[in-house]
């Protein structure tokens, strides 16, 4: 399946229908007076967050969505149908933004429906006008008209850490040393074209979410390599996981060089926690490990982990920690929600 995480849509609410004027007319029947119904209510557009999708690829191929225009009011006080309304299904984590990209609506969990477009109203039947002075109405409204808009969709995928560094770090080998995902894995540059999940399972109720981007260049903040359009499915994330490849020459560049797109890009990235972690440890020597994490603390000012997704070393301890981060943000949000318990003498 193809992966799509932006695109543009217009939807249209339906028009409303209009109501009827009609006198009933029935043999023997002396005064008959005013009948003309009411319209149909215009189709609304919806949107739903749902389960099981994870791109938006489907809006690909079709853009434009209308919902159904309500029936016009008949004769012998028939009401005319409500249009059919539309509900645009999209995966959880989609933001809706208008035309100039102002945020609208979160889609941030599964079931969420917001209503985008509000379907005309029907208009009356002439049976509404009749009173003591114009006892034969011979006029009814008109249905209003729906409402038209052009909306643009932006996924920001649902993870809960985050995989980030230069391209060939081994994040996809990593990311398939930890979950069941298989990420296409090679030995060139920008492997990884669009965002990866798996789903790490430590242990029983000990799971999280853990998210694979494209490689950052120098320079990706200003559009060089894949740019940092893909920075945006980490934005949710509770923490990083920082991979610098221990092969190449001059690891302490390769980290500056990361976490300076990450602070050029802002929201919130660089204030994220981030486990830095040397990789391909498999490939060095004892000496040159300990060399080259030396040079990453002292850069750093923090821990440097020393870890193999090709091997395995070192992965489920990194894991580990990366959970515990998980765990401790997910807790405080839900004490954050709760509010102060209440005193009670």
């Amino acid at each position: 399946m193809k992966f799509l995480d932006q695109v543009k849509v217009y939807v249209r609410s339906g028009n409303g229908g209009g109501g009827a004027v009609s006198f009933r007319r029935e043999k023997y029947i002396e005064y008959g007076g005013p009948d003309g119904g009411d319209g149909g209510r215009g189709g609304d557009v919806w949107i739903e967050a749902v389960e099981g999708l994870n791109t938006l690829i489907d809006y690909r191929y079709q853009q434009h969505f209308k919902a159904g225009t309500g029936v016009h009011g008949m004769g012998r006080n028939r009401h005319g149908a409500a249009g059919e309304d539309v509900v645009l299904k999209v995966p959880v984590g989609t933001e809706v933004l208008d035309e100039d990209k102002e945020l609208l609506v979160d889609m941030t969990y599964s079931g969420q429906r917001v209503l985008l477009a509000k379907g005309g109203n029907g208009g009356f039947g002439n049976t509404h006008f009749k009173g003591p002075i114009n006892q034969a109405p011979r006029h009814a409204n008109p249905g209003l008209d729906g409402v038209e808009l052009a909306i643009w969709l932006r996924l920001k995928l649902i993870a809960d850490v985050g995989l980030v560094g230069l391209p060939n770090a081994g994040k996809s080998t990593f990311l398939a040393a930890s979950s069941a995902a298989r990420p296409k894995i090679a030995d060139y540059p920008f492997t990884t074209l669009a965002p990866n999940l798996g789903m790490v399972d430590l242990s029983v109720g000990e799971r999280f979410i853990l998210a694979d981007i494209p490689g950052l260049i120098e320079g990706a903040h200003e559009g060089a390599g894949i740019g940092t359009r893909f920075l945006g499915h980490i934005e949710r994330t509770a923490v990083l996981i920082h991979l610098v490849d221990g092969a190449q020459d001059d690891v302490v560049q390769a980290w500056r060089t990361v976490r300076h797109e990450l602070t050029a890009y802002g929201e919130g990235l660089e204030d994220k926690p981030e486990l830095l972690a040397l990789n391909k440890i498999d490939a060095l020597d004892d000496e040159t490990v300990a060399e080259k994490a030396a040079a990453l603390e002292a850069a750093s000012g923090g821990k440097v982990r020393r870890v193999s997704g090709f091997a395995g070393a070192g992965v489920t301890e990194l894991l580990r920690e990366a959970y515990a981060l998980v765990r401790e943000r997910k807790q405080a949000a839900a004490a954050e929600e709760s509010g102060p318990e209440e005193w009670r003498p």
